[in-house]
């Protein structure tokens, strides 16, 4: 069921939807949805992320806004903005729960409804973006995500991956629950990828490398590129501050930048 012509919804001004997906967990989904967020702003983007990990939303630490709170509008929930311009615009559950602390201990059913809630009563107004960070695996969550934003502008998926052979396998599966939900892949993007020494620049493939590439040629599927790890990214993940802005001279700056720029090219191509 498509939108109807002449209906607004609270989806009606966002131009493409993007899902961050991965069959594993802990390689750093929430990570590339934000440094994806700030890349596309500094790009001139009006940016949205919909965190739909339900049991560890991290999205509000991030970007330092845990402690904001979701205020009612006439037509739903306000997001949460990252600055004054309004760039950036965040919906967790992270700003629902009484402490940071509390763990979400729901069947799936009352997960199911929260997301569609997000879906619908969001007032996230006119964006370029909204990016949607989801928990890993192939759950309910996933499919009700995918069914609550079918009608609207989804555009695809981008799938992460680290580049051990356990987490491709994992993210081998995620490829597979796309092509049964119908659901576009945008390209796989290898998240930590060799660790760059700060001193002396030499790059060690702790976890080896070329996994994620390797799926990407398999599957027939786009390569968005490798992201290297990085003391700096995690730096400003810890304290929520701007890496795109803040370290520009980081080996992991010019992989990031790489990938907005793809999707982008990937949007403007299929563009009026």
């Amino acid at each position: 069921m498509e939108e109807a012509p002449g209906e607004r919804t609270n989806l009606s001004g966002v131009r493409h939807i993007l899902l961050v997906l991965s069959g594993k967990g802990g390689v750093g989904k929430s990570t590339i949805s934000t440094q994806l967020a700030l890349a596309l702003r500094h790009s001139g983007r009006r940016v949205g992320i919909m965190d739909v990990d339900l049991c560890g939303p991290s999205i509000p630490r991030m970007f330092r806004v845990q402690d904001s709170d979701v205020h009612q509008c006439d037509s739903g929930w306000v997001p949460v903005y990252v600055d004054q311009d309004k760039s950036i615009s965040l919906m967790s559950i992270g700003f629902l729960l009484e402490k940071p602390d509390d763990a979400v201990v729901w069947r799936g059913p009352k997960k199911n409804a929260l997301i569609k809630q997000f879906v619908a009563d969001v007032a996230w107004g006119d964006l370029d973006f909204l990016i949607v960070d989801t928990p890993p695996g192939t759950s309910d969550e996933h499919i009700s995500t995918v069914e609550a934003l079918r009608p609207h502008k989804l555009l695809g998926a981008v799938l992460v991956t680290t580049p051990q052979a356990v987490s491709v396998g994992d993210v081998r599966r995620e490829l597979t629950f796309c092509k049964k939900t119908g659901l576009r892949v945008l390209g796989i993007v290898e998240n930590m990828s060799g660790f760059v020494c700060p001193h002396c620049s030499e790059c060690t493939n702790i976890f080896s490398k070329g996994g994620g590439e390797e799926l990407a040629k398999h599957a027939g599927v786009p390569f968005l590129g490798c992201v290297p790890l990085d003391p700096q990214l995690s730096q400003s993940l810890e304290e929520g501050r701007d890496f795109i802005q803040d370290f520009p001279k980081s080996p992991a700056f010019p992989a990031l930048a790489c990938i907005a720029q793809q999707i982008l090219d990937g949007t403007s191509q299929q563009s009026p």
